[in-house]
């Protein structure tokens, strides 16, 4: 894809969910299994993103992970154990919509764990994805990149649009107001987790388009994959069903046609 503005969108998104159903036969085939972590500033575009990733995958080949708030039974468990429940089996991908990072985000900056409970996940966490790796999972980790400026218009537009309203929660009103809050929480996580052997991969999301696409793409390239042979599906013919006699069509409830 060009770096300039010359490109189609439409057009590159459909070459790389071609490559991305290709990955999804090879994952299957070979029994491979990918984790793929997405963390961001909110209003950053990891949304948008998953769902052009997953628009043309099968659903039980290729799941979403988007936990919410701990129940208390979680809250007393090791902190990563909720996580590694949604690990995927061999032929799986799972892709987290924010993840075990929330320690590092969230959680530190609003006061939701200890500082002694934060900093074991900075020094359990690299040791957690070693783990992950050396049992053949296939991890990556993307930040989405938002500037303060790209971050308040879509704010802006969450408030004003009623389809997107509900993106909007009081924690994300909390959150302006502590902006140097997460970027230190930023900063320090990547000094801890950003490792040789799981690296950090920061996505400029100022652009949305631009985002999905270099996302995408990169995952690709990070996945040693073969395009698969697509072999022609051919129709069995309908057997006789003349003879059968349906019954009739106000014994059943219709939708009404409003359209």
């Amino acid at each position: 894809m060009s770096k300039d503005n010359s490109f189609n969108y439409d057009e590159e998104l459909k070459k790389l969910h071609t490559e991305l159903v290709h990955l999804q036969e090879y994952v299957k085939k070979e029994g491979l299994k990918v984790v793929v972590v997405f963390e961001g500033r909110d209003a950053s575009g990891k949304g948008g993103t998953i769902k052009r990733f997953t628009e043309p995958l099968n659903p039980r080949v290729c799941k979403v992970v988007a936990l919410g708030v701990p129940t208390e039974k979680e809250k007393s468990q090791w902190y990563f154990q909720r996580y590694a429940y949604h690990l995927p089996s061999a032929g799986h991908m799972v892709l987290f919509d924010r993840s075990w990072y929330n320690r590092a985000g969230v959680e530190k900056v609003m006061g939701f764990c200890t500082d002694e409970e934060y900093r074991e996940f900075l020094r359990s966490c690299p040791e957690f994805e070693r783990m992950l790796v050396r049992s053949g999972i296939i991890l990556l980790k993307y930040w989405f990149s938002v500037s303060d400026e790209e971050q308040e218009k879509r704010f802006k537009n969450r408030i004003s649009n009623p389809l997107k309203r509900w993106k909007f929660s009081p924690m994300d009103l909390e959150s302006r107001s502590r902006w140097l809050e997460y970027s230190k929480a930023k900063d320090d996580m990547f000094a801890h987790t950003d490792t040789k052997q799981v690296p950090w991969f920061v996505v400029n999301s100022d652009n949305k388009k631009k985002a999905r696409l270099n996302c995408i793409s990169h995952v690709l390239s990070q996945i040693p994959y073969e395009k698969m042979d697509i072999k022609p599906i051919k129709l069995p013919e309908l057997p006789d069903y003349k003879s059968y006699v349906r019954p009739p069509m106000d014994y059943q409830t219709f939708v009404p046609e409003k359209y």
